[in-house]
Formats: C-alpha cells, sequence, structure tokens
C-alpha cells in the first residue's frame, strides 16, 4: 500500500476533509481536520500550525500534548466557511445532506485496529505528529510493538539532514527534503553547557560527540529518545572519527559504533550489551599513524564502515562483525579539495570541490572496484558552476545514503544544494531561518539520517 492509497485511506477514515480538498487533489495533510474520539463521538478540530512558513518542529512534538492548539466545534458540524449561496445551493437536492461530512458509525466502529496503523505507518513523517492528536491510542503508537513492525515494512524515506551552523553551534537545524523544509529540535537530554556535535547515523539514530571528544550520546531527534553512552575504557582526548552501523536492517535489533584515532586506537560500542571494547589490535600492515580526513564521515555499507585518509591517500575500513581491517591505496584525483566519501547502493562515491585556474566546480566520482580508481560519473551544472568563477569557494558535504547536502561558500556567497545520485538531480535548498528571523546558510558540520518514528536509542 502506497503513500498516496494511505492518504486516501485516513481522508476518508477520518472523513473530516471537505469534498472539493480531495477533488483538487490537495496534500490531504496539509489542512485536514483531525477527529478527536474518546467518547464514542467524532469531534472536528485542527491544528493551529502555519504550513506556509518554516515550522517549528517543536510544535509538531508538542501538538499531542497541548489541547490549547485545537478549536473544538459542534460534534458532526464541518469547520465554518463563507461559501456564496450558488456554491451552497450547487448540486443539492431539497432534504439532502452530506454523506461525506459524517462518519457513520456502524461502518466505522468495526474498522480493523491492524488497518489504523498500516495506514498511518506510510503517511509523512511531519504529518504523523498532527494526527497524534486523535486520540491517546494513536499518540501511543511510537511504543506499539506492531506499529513498529508496520513501519519496518515502509520502503526507507528519503533521508533527512541534522546540521549545525557557524552562526549557532549550541542548536541543531533538520531538513526534510520532501517538504523542503526546516525544522529546529530542541533536544532537552543533551548537555546545555558544552558543544555537541552530530558525527555518524544509522538506522533513524544520530551519534554525537562533544567537542572535547569525551562523552557519546546516541538520541532519535524525532522522538528525543535519547541516551549517553557508557565512558570509554581508553581515555584519549584527541580527536576521533566515529561509525555507526546496525546489527541488522532496523534500529530494534541493536547498533555499534565505532571510534578510531590517529594512533591506531579504537573501541567498539555495542548497544545489546551497553559497553564498549577493544576487538584487538591493528595490523602491522596499517600504516600508522592514520592521517584521516576528519572533514569526511565514515561510510557504512553493511556491516563494514569505511574511513577516508590522506596519507596515503585511500579509504580505511573495518568490519565490525569479523573485526579485519583493511586499507585500500587509492590516489585522489588532480586539483581536488574538500572531498568526502559518500555512498549509494552498496556503491563508495567521492564528492568534492575540482579547481583549476579560476573555475570551480562539485564533482561526483564513483570507486572501480576492479581498478580501485576513481571514475567521475557526475558534476554540479556549468551554469551554477559559473557562480564559483575566480572565488574562493569551502565546501562542506553532509549524507551518506544517496542524497547529499553541500554548503558551498564564498565571501561573496552562500548556497545551499541537494544531489540525488540515483537520479542524477541537483536541487538549491531554501535558506534556513531561525525562529528569530535570521537566515543561516553556512553549515559546519551534520549528518544525514532516514527519519524512523520507532528508532530506540
Amino acid at each position: 500500500m502506497g503513500e498516496g492509497y494511505a492518504r486516501i485511506l485516513l481522508a476518508a477514515l477520518l472523513g473530516a476533509v471537505r469534498h472539493h480538498q480531495l477533488l483538487s487533489g490537495k496534500h490531504v495533510a496539509d489542512d485536514v481536520y483531525v477527529l478527536f474520539h474518546g467518547d464514542g463521538a467524532f469531534r472536528w478540530c485542527f491544528p493551529n500550525i502555519d504550513d506556509s512558513s518554516t515550522d517549528d518542529y517543536d510544535g509538531l512534538m508538542m501538538a499531542a500534548g497541548k489541547s490549547g492548539i485545537c478549536k473544538m466545534l459542534e460534534p458532526f458540524k464541518p469547520p465554518p466557511t463563507k461559501k456564496s449561496r450558488k456554491e451552497r445551493n450547487r448540486g443539492k437536492l431539497p432534504g439532502a445532506t452530506s454523506a461525506a461530512e459524517v462518519m457513520e458509525q456502524e461502518i466505522w466502529k468495526e474498522f480493523p485496529e491492524d488497518l489504523f496503523e498500516a495506514v498511518i505507518a506510510r503517511l509523512p513523517v511531519a504529518t504523523f505528529f498532527r494526527f497524534r492528536s486523535v486520540c491517546r491510542k494513536w499518540n501511543s503508537l511510537l511504543t506499539s510493538q506492531s506499529f513498529s513492525q508496520h513501519c519496518a515494512q515502509v520502503p526507507q524515506a528519503i533521508p533527512w539532514f541534522y546540521t549545525i551552523t557557524h552562526e549557532n553551534v549550541k542548536s541543531g537545524a533538520m531538513y526534510d527534503p520532501s517538504l523542503k523544509k526546516w525544522h529546529h529540535p530542541t533536544i532537552s537530554s543533551l548537555p546545555t553547557k558544552m558543544i555537541i556535535l552530530p558525527v555518524a547515523s544509522a538506522g533513524g539514530l544520530v551519534c554525537f560527540l562533544d567537542i572535547g571528544h569525551r562523552n557519546f550520546y546516541v538520541c532519535n531527534p524525532l522522538t528525543q529518545s535519547f541516551k549517553e553512552l557508557p565512558a570509554r575504557s581508553v581515555k584519549v582526548w584527541s580527536r576521533v572519527a566515529v561509525g555507526m552501523t546496525l546489527n541488522g536492517n532496523s534500529a530494534s535489533g541493536g547498533y555499534k559504533i565505532l571510534w578510531v584515532g590517529c594512533d591506531g586506537e579504537y573501541e567498539v560500542y555495542d548497544s545489546v550489551k551497553n559497553l564498549w571494547t577493544r576487538p584487538g589490535s591493528m595490523p602491522s600492515n596499517m600504516k600508522l599513524p592514520l592521517s584521516l580526513n576528519f572533514r569526511s564521515q565514515a561510510v557504512s555499507i553493511d556491516s563494514t564502515l569505511y574511513f577516508m585518509r590522506s596519507d596515503p591517500e585511500g579509504i580505511v575500513s573495518y568490519d565490525v562483525v569479523t573485526g579485519i581491517w583493511k586499507q585500500f591505496i587509492i590516489p585522489a584525483p588532480l586539483h581536488l579539495s574538500d572531498h568526502t566519501l559518500a555512498e549509494c547502493g552498496g556503491r563508495i562515491m567521492l564528492v568534492g570541490l575540482l579547481t583549476k585556474n579560476a573555475a570551480t566546480c562539485v564533482c561526483i566520482w564513483e570507486l572501480q572496484k576492479m581498478t580501485l580508481l576513481w571514475k567521475e560519473v557526475d558534476r554540479m551544472p556549468n551554469i551554477w558552476c559559473l557562480d564559483f568563477y575566480g572565488k574562493h569557494v569551502r565546501m562542506t558535504c553532509l549524507g551518506n545514503k544517496g542524497l547529499l547536502m553541500l554548503s558551498l561558500r564564498s565571501r561573496q556567497m552562500n548556497r545551499l544544494v541537494t544531489y540525488n545520485v540515483m537520479s542524477r538531480e541537483w536541487l538549491k535548498v531554501p535558506g534556513c531561518v531561525v525562529p528569530r528571523g535570521r537566515k543561516r546558510q553556512w553549515i559546519a558540520c551534520g549528518t544525514a539520517f532516514h527519519p524512523c518514528l520507532t528508532a530506540m536509542a
């Protein structure tokens, strides 16, 4: 059952969407009138959410807990709208009533409960938080095992991006590419007296590390599920690279986090055992110290994590199941800067700025498995690259699951762009506007994560 079918079913289920909304093909969730049912009677209400402006994600998160956001009307009466007499009388017969605006109790009281969950699991993530206010049962779906199973059957959504900007390093901003909207979450459990940076993600969970490289935290930024990891057994205060991978297909099976330092020290955290372990030592053929490229986040493919190294140029990999380290010496393309690893469908990609003379362009390469060489597969449209001519451009690249966000900056410009590796589509991202109204566009760091309502830290 697809997302579009789910929307139609839910609209019929609620029975509260006016007839002209469905016929016009509007997004049902944009202005649907939600029903409460606790006493057997269905009542109208509608959230006080303005979809025409940038969403404040806290409002969505708290929608289920605040009764003041809904205006209650009389049972079985649609919200008041002004219509002309001609519109009111069109298609009506004397004494006729609109069956589309009334839920027949005899029909809907026998609606299978499991179908409720199947429909809701296929709604867009932002829409789900509005429908949590329908009733207590729907609000409790986040902790429901059956709802979690329905969510696991739905294909993964387009990744979201959790970002930290240079202008405000103590709060994050999330970008939803499907709706082209920014959200501004407040993760209340994260420490407020230090800078916490997102460093990895897997299964809807984001791994955070404090700027002093001492403490790790894991959080689902959608539901606020939060966990502070136990202290590491190896006390390393220098900079570390971090990778995260799942034990199975979802976070319900647990996850593992690997940190590795330049001196070759590393540890693996197992969420099932809730402890850090050091499985062994790096092989003697690994050149130490590791010249890790800390601008590039780790890429995870199945149980293997890949890190970029600079001297010699190439990739270091670690399999969290077998505990085997490998290294691949791969020369980088000429005239390359600000490059980072990415991944799409099991393929390792490279994204970077190619600068020659005064011309600069964003290029995409794919690693050839037979030759272990980078092959260029795409580059940013020339008309966009013209804006970079003669400028000293810096780039931050986020995302490693088929969708990338590029933050491009020079003294004369700021630009945010997404790139879909499969469709080779380049799109400009709207400016990130904080609640006070100031634009923030220069992304300092961040990570892509697949939004998951049921992932528990």
